[in-house]
């Protein structure tokens, strides 16, 4: 993981994450996922929120197959789970790309003057349905040197005074 010099985004990269179903895959194999829980160190008196997340991988998926890209946000602690989710169904192999944007008045913020954890879970899955189970098709988030990298795009604003 690597932070913007400006505070602005930060950058995570994948490598071997891998979702498939059909011929030679494990019953497991149709669902990945990765759990992030991160320290953002805020400024006294400013908090922050994600704005914008872009993902990106290849698939291959048969006919009657759907893939599906998903990412939960929440801050440690926190009673609500904020989800957004991506799907394609085959035929389809091609490089992918979701982007998860909310407004400013959509936001959701870090508790001021509280530290607690940012926590980012993005899963991968492929659901084989009415399609032929002899035939392998996988979502990924690599590309051919096995590492793409998600940007995460934070918005900065000062706590309200108390």
């Amino acid at each position: 993981m690597a932070a913007a010099p400006d505070n602005s985004a930060f950058t995570v990269t994948y490598s071997d994450y891998l979702a498939r179903a059909g011929e030679q895959s494990d019953p497991v194999d149709f669902r990945k996922n990765c759990q992030l829980s991160l320290i953002v160190h805020a400024p006294v008196d400013y908090t922050y929120a994600i704005a914008s997340v872009d993902y990106r991988g290849y698939a291959s998926l048969q006919s009657g197959v759907s893939g599906m890209e998903k990412a939960s946000y929440y801050f440690q602690g926190s009673p609500e789970t904020k989800s957004e989710s991506h799907r394609w169904r085959g035929p389809y192999a091609d490089n992918w790309q979701a982007t998860d944007t909310k407004p400013w008045e959509d936001l959701d913020w870090a508790p001021c003057g509280a530290k607690r954890n940012l926590n980012v879970n993005t899963e991968l899955r492929v659901l084989i349905g009415a399609s032929d189970p002899d035939k392998t098709s996988f979502m990924t988030m690599d590309s051919t040197d096995a590492k793409v990298s998600s940007v995460y795009r934070l918005a900065w604003k000062q706590c309200p005074s108390s």
